[in-house]
């Protein structure tokens, strides 16, 4: 079959490699579209959790052998562990995600656990479940706010995990939702989705604060632009460097929460709110443009917002 196999650091490349072969309690899933992440963007040109040679992709959606149109929740856990009895599966002390770990979804086909498939809702397309994904995170962060209805909220960074942040909020009943980032496409995106205001940084007080940029720039103004006793919660993985005022937490007990992931039930919830949302932010690609719309954005290209291989 065909893949767009990740070779060398910072080098993809479309390949003829084995078809699947399904292991033990695995259902062979043939993909409609697989997400292009700003983790893999980042994590090819590292050394790190990923290693080559690797065919990526966990932000899949397709269908199976008996043509059921399902969504593939990428993250495996043990089912066993202290952190798994206590619901918080994202955080499994064995958990394992598919594109990483294992072989993803770039590729025409892809074999997963039966227990991570969930069907899709008819009035889905392919085009916006492929968005479930990112989705789940921002249901996900939603939760690790508190729930935060009809309060003031913040979001840094206008890329798929923000716009995801955007349209949450905007659903969940947020009072206000201010949306940032340095392109003005990407503005307008958000302004389309939900947002109240849009700029190139925030200005004033908020109640949350997503940051779905994770750069010390935006750790520092997902602080600074935090009511005391807020909460700002950090999705982007743009930097290690904590960058923000650690005074100013204690002083004004502000909240600094990381989110990695979500539940198996966050990621349903993700699937049951998807068609009530815009989720129109997606351009979708051919599969064997996959090195060259993947180049780009790695190098730095904002267009498009989120990219979609389609075998």
């Amino acid at each position: 079959m065909k893949a767009l196999v990740f070779t060398d650091l910072g080098v993809v490349k479309i390949q003829d490699v084995p078809d699947v072969v399904a292991g033990e309690g695995d259902a062979i899933i043939t993909v409609d579209r697989a997400g292009i992440c700003g983790s893999e963007l980042h994590g090819i040109s590292t050394p790190g959790f990923r290693v080559p040679p690797l065919i990526m992709g966990h932000e899949v959606v397709g269908h199976t052998s008996d043509g059921r149109r399902v969504a593939i929740n990428p993250l495996t856990s043990c089912g066993e562990c202290d952190l798994c009895l206590l619901g918080k599966t994202q955080l499994c002390r064995s958990r394992s995600l598919i594109g990483i770990h294992k072989s993803g979804g770039f590729a025409e086909r892809v074999g997963v656990p039966q227990g991570s498939l969930h069907e899709l809702p008819d009035d889905l397309d392919f085009d916006r479940a492929a968005l479930i994904e990112p989705l789940a995170n921002a249901v996900h962060a939603w939760s690790l706010a508190g729930d935060p209805k009809g309060l003031r909220v913040g979001v840094l960074g206008c890329g798929p995990i923000g716009l995801a942040c955007v349209e949450m909020a905007r659903f969940a009943g947020a009072a206000s939702v201010a949306a940032t980032d340095l392109a003005e496409s990407r503005r307008v995106v958000a302004e389309k989705v939900g947002a109240d205001v849009v700029g190139e940084a925030l200005e004033g007080e908020f109640d949350v604060i997503f940051d779905a940029v994770g750069g010390a720039a935006t750790h520092q103004s997902s602080v600074e632009h935090l009511i005391s006793g807020g909460t700002t919660v950090w999705l982007g993985l743009g930097s290690p460097n904590p960058g923000f005022d650690a005074m100013s937490v204690v002083r004004f007990e502000k909240n600094v929460r990381g989110s990695f992931a979500y539940s198996d039930e966050e990621f349903v919830k993700a699937i049951d709110i998807a068609p009530s949302l815009d989720l129109s932010w997606s351009t979708t690609y051919p599969l064997d443009r996959g090195v060259e719309i993947f180049t780009a954005l790695m190098n730095g290209d904002t267009t498009p917002i989120k990219a979609l291989l389609q075998p």
